[in-house]
């Protein structure tokens, strides 16, 4: 048996110990189609954040999860980021309370991963050094003015394009052209050639 002052130590300890996940606001699924779910009871969820759904199945390890993309009166439209058929009527909807991050940073060299960050290349997880090591999906992006103006010229490789199209590092251009004509071997051999500016 403690003594009384171990015991108020650990009331006080209880008392103050805070639970980050929001149980309080859960949802439940009442369709599932094309890539949606359509969610309620999720009345104070916010657009774009992640949440993620019940998963009872013993075999099935992968976390199913999705953003909220559309917020009605009563219901909430939530892309999907796993098969739909894992997502029935009835099933239970968490809060994140997080917006879509994904990881960034020397982490992710020689690994491969699918479109949210997460490895597919049986490697193991991947080791990220820091918190800044992850990246918001939804940013806005810098107005036309907070942008630096392109002023540094872009090498391709390829002498013809360098020497009759004047390109700009940061600059959007299109490669057009029909099928079988060299556009993905353009587009490659300019990646490739960037080696040499970094």
């Amino acid at each position: 048996m403690g003594t009384v002052n171990e015991t108020t130590a650990l009331e006080k300890n209880i008392l103050n110990t805070s639970i980050t996940q929001d149980f309080t606001n859960i949802g439940e699924v009442r369709a599932a189609g094309d890539g949606v779910a359509l969610v309620t009871g999720l009345s104070k969820v916010q657009a774009g954040e992640v949440v993620l759904f019940e998963n009872e199945s013993l075999e099935q390890t992968q976390v199913i999860s999705g953003i909220v993309l559309n917020l009605e009166a009563n219901i909430v439209r939530v892309a999907l980021f796993a098969d739909e058929r894992s997502v029935y009527q009835g099933q239970k909807v968490f809060r994140t309370s997080s917006l879509l991050t994904i990881p960034t940073g020397p982490g992710l060299l020689g690994r491969v991963v699918d479109s949210l960050g997460f490895p597919i290349d049986n490697n193991g997880f991947l080791e990220l050094t820091d918190e800044a090591d992850l990246a918001f999906v939804d940013v806005k992006a810098p107005g036309i003015i907070a942008r630096q103006s392109v002023k540094e010229p872009f090498q391709t490789g390829i002498l013809a394009i360098d020497a009759m199209i004047p390109i700009g590092r940061g600059q959007r251009e299109l490669i057009i052209g029909d099928r079988q004509t060299g556009k993905t071997t353009i587009a490659l051999d300019a990646i490739l050639n960037q080696r040499e500016a970094f």
